[in-house]
């Protein structure tokens, strides 16, 4: 019968449809016996991937390294300085004159080499018991140049202080003792002193120079 046919040719045609469409949904076996979903990559896209920046060359500027690893060669030299131990202290005669007296602070190199003294000594005065008199020496003048002493030679700072009587101001008790600081020094000296006694409120020392005496 002719309605058959027609029939079984909707059926097998439907039939081929649902079999082409169910394979071309069905995911493609993995290589390793699984089932995955295949992913195409498209291509003629025309996209390239970007390049890496380039590397830039080392800058030139760098500081050199020293060779050895080390700091400039700062060795120092050794000093000269004379120091207290290496030294005598003596206080001379008081020199009047015109309402002041000036007193001659004298160093001696006593060692065996030649030393230099630059500076202020620093002065004090002492009773016969060690008690301090009054307040240390200002500082009179100007710093003078290094006086080198070869062994045996001298050097003296000026004491300076007023006849009593030129101010209304009392005079201290008469020291005993000058107790004296060497320029640059640590350590302290002392010498006797008869009859030194500050008057009028004045007491200062002057910078070291040459020789012995005042004058």
């Amino acid at each position: 019968m002719s309605g058959g046919g027609d029939t079984t040719t909707g059926a097998s045609s439907s039939s081929a449809s649902a079999t082409s469409s169910a394979s071309a949904s069905s995911p493609a076996p993995s290589t390793d016996g699984s089932v995955g979903t295949v992913t195409r990559t498209p291509t003629g896209s025309g996209t390239k991937p970007p390049k890496p920046p380039a590397s830039k060359p080392p800058s030139s500027t760098a500081a050199p390294v020293p060779s050895g690893g080390g700091s400039p060669n700062t060795t120092a030299q050794p000093s000269d300085r004379c120091t207290s131990a290496g030294m005598r202290l003596s206080l001379g005669r008081g020199d009047p004159g015109a309402g002041n007296i000036h007193y001659p602070l004298v160093f001696t190199n006593a060692s065996g080499h030649s030393c230099a003294l630059r500076g202020f000594p620093g002065v004090s005065l002492l009773a016969g018991d060690g008690r301090s008199i009054g307040v240390p020496a200002k500082r009179e003048g100007p710093l003078g140049p290094s006086v080198r002493l070869a062994p045996g030679a001298h050097a003296h700072a000026v004491l300076h202080t007023l006849n009593e009587g030129m101010t209304d101001t009392p005079c201290w008790t008469t020291a005993r003792l000058v107790q004296v600081f060497p320029p640059g020094a640590r350590d302290t000296m002392t010498a006797r002193t008869e009859g030194l006694r500050v008057c009028g409120g004045t007491f200062t020392v002057t910078t070291v120079t040459p020789g012995a005496d005042v004058g």
